[in-house]
């Protein structure tokens, strides 16, 4: 079939003179947030696509530009630019192809188009661009956060491929440093899609909500909490949060400490964030009354302050019939003070001694005595299972055992079997403070081969931010470093006088202290294993694993040290 141009001119014309098409195909409105965008353009732009129009039977008919028509109604604009084609019957066919064959932008489209247009001319800022395209303000900063994203990635999302929403604002949130990394390991290979949950995951930063800080802006700044947007929250929600979280903790427990309230209680929590009782005190469960105690503690996992009810039993000793004696501040455990070590810096020290001990084990010269009691220490670990922070896992293990395996027989070659041990005990013996750590006997093992001496310079801003001010100052100190009346002096200081040196932290060093050793080394008594509750004969005070005492006195088969020597209870480390 032969295409033949047509005839089009532009016009000026009155839009309210334009007669509607019979034959538009768009019948069921568009929704109403379309018609406000359309506006909102025609306002700041005009029109920028003139309507098509043609003649027919002395009249103006729409071709194309129906809403564009009603919306320069609206605004009163008059006259419009149209383009007339040459009269004639209007192919139904022209008014469906029009309104069904168009193809929207992208994500990542709509956002470059943005930032060429901030860039070309700074009229154009966000709330300019909302105004422009009746776009909330928050849509377009949501957009932008498409600038803070790896190129890799935007490249892929401009394809076709989006991360949801979550997936974007935790990619956002990264580095781009990070966000290279993780990428490397889990971009695709070709025609295969992105796994975004994956690349989000891996990214993941813990968050807390401002809603739950009850301190104010001045604790904020003490303890470097920064307050970030969150843009996917419904608007008019406060949607603000900090990846601080050790920060945030220390600023809400320094607030909940000035401010306990009468009968206010600050409760130690244990190792699970769990509220630790004062001694022979009960939980109440109903109203609390006028001599009960409210304990106060902070949720572990969302930073909230948490109350719990409870009282003090009365000393049958001591206390007078008909009274009972109230909680005294000496019963109330108190909460751990702020300790020297932030958490992110024991994990600094956790893997500088795992690297330092993975070293002395690859280049120190070992007896064989030596050699063998550290694989029997080995096995002593916490990850015994074995978890294991050095590459390889399981995996590692079963080809080292391969390897001492030849034609179904062990080798006997002292030489294979010792480069064997030492690459077995990298990868069983692990300092980190995770999953992997194989505990007190890791630390044992470093001393025992002096693994201090393979330790880095700790004299650096990331490892010595980590430091309590107290701490940090006894360090300078110790090292006849001068104070400065900032922190940041003091850690300045430090760095320039180890610049070329090696400085280690007393808390990087592998001996362990005796209470640590103490605490490995006892065995488990028969209420460790019952969890530490009263038993029925009303024993109070049991149940606290202080020693192989607490055993039953009748000599039964439940206490698991009843039928061992004395030399064969396990023999704390000298």
């Amino acid at each position: 079939m032969e295409l033949r141009t047509p005839v089009m001119q532009l016009r000026s014309v009155d839009p309210r003179t334009l007669k509607p098409n019979p034959n538009n195909p768009r019948i069921a409105p568009v929704p109403p947030a379309q018609d406000e965008q359309l506006l909102a353009s025609i306002q700041a732009r005009n029109i920028i696509q003139p309507p098509i129009v043609a003649e027919k039977d002395g009249d103006l008919v729409i071709r194309a530009g129906h809403r564009r028509v009603r919306t320069a109604i609206k605004l009163g604009l008059n006259p419009i630019i149209v383009i007339e084609t040459e009269p004639g019957n209007i192919d139904p066919m022209d008014s469906l192809a029009e309104n069904l064959i168009r193809a929207s932008m992208n994500s990542v489209d709509i956002w470059r188009g943005i930032d060429n247009l901030e860039k070309q001319n700074p009229h154009w800022n966000e709330q300019a661009v909302a105004d422009a395209l009746a776009l909330p303000v928050r849509t377009v900063k949501r957009l932008k956060l498409l600038a803070h994203l790896h190129t890799p990635m935007l490249d892929v999302m401009a394809q076709g491929s989006m991360p949801t929403e979550e997936q974007l604002r935790t990619i956002a949130a990264a580095t781009i440093e990070e966000q290279t990394q993780v990428w490397k390991k889990n971009r695709p290979k070709k025609g295969q899609e992105v796994y975004w949950h994956e690349i989000a995951r891996a990214l993941s930063k813990r968050r807390i909500p401002s809603s739950a800080a009850k301190f104010d802006d001045d604790l904020a700044r003490a303890y470097g909490v920064v307050w970030e947007d969150d843009l996917f929250v419904p608007a008019g929600e406060d949607g603000r949060y900090t990846t601080n979280v050790e920060g945030f903790f220390g600023a809400q427990q320094e607030w909940l400490a000035n401010n306990l309230p009468e009968r206010g209680a600050l409760l130690a929590q244990d190792e699970y964030g769990r509220p630790v009782l004062p001694k022979k005190a009960e939980q109440v469960y109903s109203k609390p009354g006028k001599t009960d105690v409210i304990g106060h503690y902070l949720d572990p996992h969302t930073g909230e302050v948490k109350t719990i009810a409870y009282r003090v039993q009365a000393d049958k000793r001591t206390a007078k019939p008909g009274k009972s004696r109230g909680a005294t501040a000496s019963e109330t455990p108190q909460p751990k003070s702020r300790p020297d070590v932030t958490q992110k810096g024991n994990a600094i020290v956790g893997d500088l001694r795992t690297a330092a001990l993975h070293q002395a084990l690859q280049d120190r010269d070992i007896d064989d005595g030596t050699l063998l009691a550290l694989l029997v220490l080995a096995l002593g670990g916490k990850n015994v299972s074995i978890q294991s922070a050095a590459e390889g896992g399981r995996t590692g293990r079963e080809a080292l055992a391969c390897g001492l395996i030849e034609g179904g027989v062990l080798a006997t070659d002292q030489d294979v079997v010792r480069k064997a041990a030492r690459a077995m005990l990298q990868i069983a013996l692990s300092c980190r403070d995770n999953m992997t750590n194989s505990g007190v006997v890791a630390r044992v093992a470093g001393d025992a081969i002096d693994a201090k001496l393979f330790l880095p310079n700790m004299a650096t801003e990331e490892f010595l931010a980590c430091l309590s001010k107290a701490a940090l100052e006894k360090a300078a100190a110790a090292e006849g470093v001068k104070i400065g009346s900032r922190g940041k002096d003091t850690r300045a200081n430090l760095i320039e006088r180890f610049k070329d040196g090696t400085y280690v932290h007393p808390s990087a060093l592998f001996a362990p202290t005796p209470e640590e050793i103490a605490e490995a080394t006892r065995p488990p008594s028969y209420w460790d294993e019952r969890g530490g509750e009263d038993d029925a004969t009303g024993r109070e005070g049991e149940g606290t694993g202080d020693g192989v005492d607490e055993c039953p006195d009748d000599g039964s088969d439940a206490c698991p040290w009843t039928d061992l020597g004395e030399d064969q209870l396990p023999a704390a480390a000298e």
